[in-house]
């Protein structure tokens, strides 16, 4: 089934040692919600209106995400009426879609359990995977149940994203939707690179044995004396719980002329 969907890739396109990076999305949903049109809308343009809704697979796609290539592998779940056997997509998927029909509210309550299942499960593993939101079967607005409104409000609970869509009709929503699944990936793994320490350098005062260097006078010229330089200690900028901020005021004859005020962090010099 996945070369059915699946777009092929072209031999020797890319050499072996740089591999794609990868996005791992699971659609979720109760039965009947349209998850596999979706897919097949995502990876053939094509809408096609009858499943088997026991068929569970994985198909890839080698996409362009803003300019950067990735391989998008699609868990298209056959979960009957509600979440059940949840660990083969739990630790395997890096973003959710979880989808439901507007005509049809039990779908919409079946939402809610996966996002309950979703939340548990991240609260258990400390490990937070963007979740999106989908109310499908926009085309059947004249028959719709559930108010955006409503999936709005979901979402904002669950903190995920929200979008409807129409398989059968917008490719290019069906595409953004995958689309942003892949961009939110990135952005979770942006935040979780561990922040390099950033360093400032803090004046101090010379050693007490340097001493003044006297040149010789030469046809009357004054003599000149140079101090030597003073050390660069390299410090760690404190965490800003721990940093205290001062106000530094000028002298006193440019305080006359209300002369501005200046923010520092505690223990550090303007040089």
């Amino acid at each position: 089934m996945s070369s059915m969907f699946g777009k092929p890739r072209a031999s020797g396109e890319r050499p072996p040692q740089s591999p794609l990076p990868e996005c791992n999305v699971a659609i979720l949903g109760c039965r009947g919600a349209g998850k596999s049109a979706l897919t097949v809308k995502f990876l053939t343009k094509r809408f096609i209106s009858e499943y088997d809704p026991n068929l569970e697979d994985t198909y890839s796609s080698e996409e362009l995400v803003d300019h950067q290539p990735v391989l998008l592998k699609v868990m298209d779940t056959a979960d009957q009426d509600g979440p059940g056997n949840c660990e083969r997509y739990l630790c395997w998927a890096s973003a959710f879609l979880v989808v439901y029909s507007i005509d049809n509210r039990k779908s919409f309550e079946g939402c809610q359990r996966y996002l309950e299942v979703l939340a548990l499960h991240a609260r258990g593993c400390q490990r937070r995977c963007p979740i999106l939101l989908l109310g499908n079967k926009l085309d059947m607005e004249e028959y719709r149940q559930v108010p955006s409104a409503e999936g709005m409000s979901l979402a904002s609970r669950f903190g995920c994203l929200f979008h409807e869509v129409s398989a059968c009709q917008d490719f290019s929503r069906v595409q953004h939707v995958f689309h942003e699944a892949v961009r939110e990936v990135r952005r979770q793994v942006e935040w979780n690179l561990p922040v390099r320490p950033l360093f400032i350098s803090e004046e101090r005062p010379s050693p007490p044995v340097a001493m003044p260097v006297a040149l010789p006078t030469h046809h009357s010229l004054a003599t000149c004396t140079f101090n030597t330089l003073s050390t660069i200690n390299y410090k760690e900028i404190p965490s800003v719980a721990q940093a205290k901020l001062v106000t530094v005021k000028s002298s006193r004859a440019q305080s006359k002329r209300k002369a501005p005020t200046l923010t520092l962090l505690k223990g550090f010099k303007i040089f």
